[in-house]
């Protein structure tokens, strides 16, 4: 194998790919890039660790063909410290020279017959939207996605396609995060679950442009194709949440405050709150104004943020970091709270009245003498 490109294109080939690198195997392939270079002058790049698979692709002057695995660390070092200039890439026989400027490295790679196959995916339905959006979308919701392996199915977020466009939800048992958009492109109803740590990186890979992102489901695997990189993530299967029964939307107390205001207040209080030292939030939702307390053993904190209408006097336990998380995730000026009672959960929707994205908070039992 041999080809010369520009050292900024393979770079950043690598530091995608590589997000699916695995840091540790059994198959010592699989801490490697598998690198590929075709007659047609494309390069591919692919990380793989067994649960997401990443293959980035560039433009390079391939004067042989061929394919291997280098260590990904050691690789994306070496390209990283080259000189900004034309990088050559010469292989044989698993022995790599690599050579920019004035530069030179000799490399031993790995047999690419070690690396596994990426998946292949089935194309059963297909979504098209832009990639700013996909982005937000996740940006909105994962923060809501479960770490209790005890419920797989709740690693994940849930990908819903109906007539009402695409409907993203993530749920841990204590929230739930729920985000909307209307598509334009789409084949059918369909819904499947895709992995959180996926998706994460789904969201690292997309861009703040209208550029198209396709996303394909397959029988156990969804492929997202952004550009000239394909991310493929394996189907999460299980029995999700049935979130549109969970949401209580008949919640006579319904009061509007800024966002960012709130979340001011709250990180204020939260001061005094940490792993060692936990408490949860006292809300008051008196008239025009929510009176925030909380205690600890390192003293006591307080704080008070005007809204627009009336809570009628009622108490209600929050933990503090899952209502921050809502509120940053909030993608507006001014939120409406939705409740009901001390144990029902809090709704928080757009004040506008739009209803692309929907946070459910679920509350924490206050102790009498806090």
């Amino acid at each position: 194998m041999k080809f010369s490109c520009e050292k900024a294109l393979l770079q950043n080939a690598i530091l995608t790919a590589s997000r699916a690198v695995s840091s540790k195997s059994t198959i010592p392939a699989l801490e490697g890039l598998l690198l590929e270079a075709e007659e047609t002058g494309n390069v591919f790049l692919t990380g793989y660790n067994q649960e997401t698979g990443i293959r980035s692709c560039f433009q390079g002057e391939v004067t042989e063909t061929g394919s291997m695995v280098l260590p990904a660390r050691l690789f994306s070092e070496i390209v990283r410290k080259m000189p900004d200039d034309v990088l050559l890439f010469q292989e044989e026989n698993l022995k790599v020279h690599i050579s920019c400027g004035m530069s030179e490295f000799d490399l031993m790679g790995i047999d690419p017959e070690d690396f596994p196959e990426l998946p292949t995916v089935e194309y059963q339905n297909s979504i098209t939207l832009p990639q700013q959006t996909l982005r937000s979308m996740i940006s909105q919701t994962i923060f809501a996605v479960s770490d209790d392996e005890s419920r797989p199915i709740h690693t994940g977020s849930l990908f819903v396609v109906d007539e009402e466009g695409l409907t993203m939800v993530a749920v841990d048992g204590f929230r739930l995060a729920l985000r909307k958009e209307p598509i334009l492109e789409k084949n059918g109803n369909f819904e499947f679950v895709v992995p959180g740590a996926s998706l994460s990186e789904v969201e690292k890979i997309c861009r703040e442009t209208d550029d198209p992102v396709d996303v394909h489901q397959g029988a156990r695997h969804v492929l997202f194709k952004m550009g000239d990189t394909i991310l493929i993530a394996r189907r999460l299967e299980g029995e999700f949440l049935a979130w549109r029964q969970a949401i209580p939307r008949n919640n006579p107390i319904k009061v509007t405050v800024e966002t960012k205001q709130l979340l001011s207040c709250i990180e204020r209080v939260s001061l005094i709150v940490s792993e060692k030292l936990k408490s949860p939030l006292r809300c008051v939702m008196g008239e025009g104004e929510i009176h925030i307390t909380t205690r600890t053993a390192i003293g006591n904190a307080q704080d008070r943020c005007p809204m627009e209408g009336s809570g009628n006097g009622l108490e209600i336990g929050f933990n503090n970091r899952y209502m921050m998380e809502a509120l940053k995730a909030a993608s507006r000026e001014k939120v409406t709270l939705e409740l009901s009672s001390p144990i029902t959960p809090c709704i928080i929707v757009p004040a506008d009245g739009e209803d692309n994205f929907l946070f459910m908070v679920l509350p924490v039992r206050l102790k009498a003498d806090l």
